[in-house]
């Protein structure tokens, strides 16, 4: 089993950034590959990025291209989303998730956050 437990969301203006955090506890988290997803409200779930458990390998999704980065402390048990030039459209609950595997991927997680809310303001 792991836990993870979200921080970092607010209320931003356009073009603002934010840093999420996603700390894990339970399972050897080095041994799993982390994401991040967003849901706005009346949407489907989106996938925004993945990174391997190395944290040598990312992926993300078309709309958060450029302005989002991903990135793990092993150390410390916790993944981040780095989001810059943040959009009105950027607005939706921000969760974290974990699946077992080497390469970042976008479906096949197994855990998951309670989320974050991000609300970016025009």
């Amino acid at each position: 089993q792991v836990q993870l437990v979200e921080s970092g969301g607010g209320l931003v203006q356009a073009g603002g950034s934010l840093r999420l955090s996603c700390a894990a506890s339970g399972r050897t988290f080095s041994s799993y590959t982390m994401g991040w997803f967003r849901q706005a409200p009346g949407k489907e779930r989106e996938f925004v990025a993945a990174i391997s458990w190395s944290g040598g390998r990312t992926y993300y999704g078309d709309s958060v291209k450029g302005r989002f980065t991903i990135s793990r402390d092993n150390a410390k048990n916790t993944v981040y989303l780095q989001m810059n030039s943040l959009k009105p459209e950027d607005t939706a609950v921000y969760y974290c998730a974990a699946r077992s595997g080497i390469s970042p991927s976008s479906h096949g997680y197994d855990y998951w956050g309670q989320g974050t809310q991000v609300t970016v303001s025009s």
